[in-house]
């Protein structure tokens, strides 16, 4: 039961469908900086409003410390994390695809229903500490933007779900 804030009616709201999150998947090479990034600003600044996934086309097998690093700095954790392929991940499933820089190919099934989105981020790999905080800074950018384009077209009249 929720309750009207207005007029302190109990209204039953189990029968409605609950909106699901909006999957987003975001590629790299290595799936051991930037995606990473990506996946955990997402999830992280979403707020349940989507279900941020991360994939490297030759996925390195794990994440930087620099990686680490930069996002704990923010308070967010990347436990559970890990690198993986696009073999790991449901790619059909996804409303949007991301590819985090001009050297990542990241083939989508026939079919694909979904948006693909290029942006050209840097790779920080092998790069210093510092190279890392600006990277992160412009996905956070990028994911901040993402997340207002993704609401604005959630709300507008003619979406459907």
């Amino acid at each position: 039961m929720t309750r009207c804030n207005f007029c302190a009616i109990k209204i039953d709201m189990s029968g409605m469908p609950e909106k699901r999150p909006l999957n987003v998947l975001f590629v790299c090479v290595g799936n051991s900086c930037r995606s990473q990034m990506a996946e955990a600003l997402a999830n992280h600044l979403g707020q349940g409003r989507v279900r941020a996934w991360s994939a490297g086309s030759h996925p390195l097998g794990a994440i930087t410390p620099e990686t680490y690093e930069v996002l704990n700095e923010e308070g967010i954790s990347l436990d559970g994390h890990w690198s993986k392929g696009l073999e790991d991940v449901p790619v059909a499933e996804m409303d949007v695809v991301v590819g985090m820089g001009c050297e990542v190919v990241c083939p989508v099934p026939s079919g694909f229903k979904g948006r693909v989105i290029e942006w050209n981020i840097p790779d920080p790999f092998g790069r210093e500490l510092e190279f890392f905080h600006s990277v992160r800074d412009l996905i956070d950018r990028q994911v901040k933007t993402l997340l207002a384009d993704l609401e604005q077209q959630e709300q507008s009249p003619g979406h459907e779900e």
